[in-house]
């Protein structure tokens, strides 16, 4: 198993895996689900190199995007160093394999080494089994945040609160 830099050839089966995460998160009843993401968006991340793959026996099981900002949902504390994780999506039969554990190893070897002091990720609020999740990753739950202006984000960040977690590296 191995995280690597996501290619253009690779945006079909990202895609995938954010259709399928959509249907998941439905499935399990989440009220806050992804509405969809733009293709020059990921295609942008792709060229920043930010977009990565979790690729295990040869095939892209689990995605993510990293970025070293995210002010629209961090307000004041962007202004620390930190490593934001989003978009984890993993593979609908490789699921419950502990991937999002491993991204968060690898995320802070990633972090340390660009000299962030934090690694931080946000979900919609009210999801207990994710927000439980996460804290077994090891981060701490921040509580809710509204974001007043979410001009700029993807479309589910328009309804309500989310949850914010860290990580001190």
């Amino acid at each position: 198993m191995e995280i690597i830099n996501s290619h253009i050839t690779d945006i079909d089966d990202i895609f995938y895996l954010y259709d399928e995460g959509t249907k998941y998160q439905l499935q399990q009843g989440v009220q806050r689900y992804w509405k969809g993401f733009e293709r020059s968006v990921v295609e942008q991340e792709i060229a920043e190199q930010r977009q990565w793959k979790l690729v295990a026996d040869g095939k892209i099981v689990c995605v993510f995007v990293t970025t070293f900002s995210d002010p629209l949902i961090w307000g004041s504390k962007d202004q620390d160093p930190s490593l934001y994780l989003h978009r984890i999506a993993t593979h609908p039969q490789y699921r419950g394999r502990g991937f999002v554990k491993h991204i968060v190893d690898w995320a802070i070897r990633y972090g340390q080494a660009h000299q962030r002091q934090y690694l931080r990720l946000d979900t919609g609020a009210g999801n207990e089994k994710l927000n439980n999740y996460y804290v077994s990753c090891g981060f701490t739950y921040l509580g809710v945040v509204d974001i007043p202006d979410p001009v700029g984000l993807p479309a589910h960040y328009r309804e309500g609160g989310f949850a914010i977690f860290e990580l001190s590296l």
